[in-house]
């Protein structure tokens, strides 16, 4: 499933690439992944230029011009994929933009996901994006002092409210891993007794492995826009039980929060 990282190297991608190009056709093959009719949708789309390009959460927002956005959220896994004219395109999508210069974007989801067309104006009403957290990425909106508003009063797990997309926008049971072990928390440490020291270092984690591994373009089982590989293919901790703690020796555990899995250092973590 693809968190921050991976959808913002995508957003970054479709930003320089197709940024002025104008969409002349638009296919719909699964109009459930649509929060309109297909012909509504196509209205929006056709005839517009892709203007800018960004990132929120696992959300990608691509705003069209004159009056219109586009919102995809690839859900539990998917290719957004660039073609050339006349390139081979892949036997299963659910969504194919057509542009001008005769190139195509397909968008594939695996199991579920949404590719949802708003006017302008309505970006406030789209329920699924509206109440997203703070942006780790922003230096300006990703304050410590933003941060430890989010942790106050909070009497619940440290790993729940990471993955709350409410509170912070973006992490999933993937990337949540190695933040908890870099920052030296148990997953199960409840936030009141999250010291101030524990705060800043937590907060300095998160918007740091984020940004790295965006840069590196998420992880090596997800694709981007050109069909290639993240840079990422291992771990420090998540997905490792039984391998040695990179920081002590201690042998990595595999533990249930809720209704994921943990991987945890039973040493450093606490």
């Amino acid at each position: 499933m693809p968190e921050l990282p991976e959808i913002n190297h995508l957003a970054r991608q479709m930003h320089r690439t197709l940024r002025g190009r104008r969409i002349v056709s638009v296919e719909v093959r699964q109009p459930k992944c649509l929060n309109v009719t297909p012909r509504r949708f196509a209205g929006l789309l056709r005839a517009k230029t892709i203007d800018r390009v960004a990132s929120r959460g696992k959300w990608i927002f691509a705003h069209l011009a004159p009056d219109a956005t586009l919102l995809v959220s690839l859900g539990m896994g998917g290719d957004l994929l660039l073609h050339k004219p006349g390139g081979r395109l892949p036997a299963r999508y659910q969504l194919k933009l057509g542009f001008a210069d005769r190139s195509c974007l397909t968008i594939a989801f695996w199991w579920f996901g949404y590719a949802h067309a708003l006017p302008d104006g309505k970006r406030a009403a789209h329920k699924m994006t509206a109440g997203l957290g703070l942006d780790p990425l922003s230096r300006s909106e990703f304050t410590l002092a933003r941060f430890r508003a989010r942790l106050a009063g909070r009497r619940g797990a440290i790993k729940s409210l990471l993955m709350d997309q409410h509170q912070i926008a973006g992490i999933g049971n993937v990337y949540i891993q190695d933040i908890l072990f870099q920052a030296r928390l148990h997953p199960h440490r409840p936030i009141p007794e999250i010291t101030a020291a524990e705060a800043v270092r937590l907060h300095r984690v998160i918007a740091g492995n984020l940004a790295a591994a965006a840069k590196r373009g998420g992880l090596a089982y997800e694709k981007d826009l050109y069909n290639r590989p993240g840079g990422i293919r291992k771990f420090l901790v998540g997905y490792r039980p039984g391998k040695p703690c990179p920081r002590c020796g201690a042998a990595i555990r595999k533990i249930r929060t809720g209704g994921t899995a943990s991987f945890i250092c039973p040493r450093c973590q606490t």
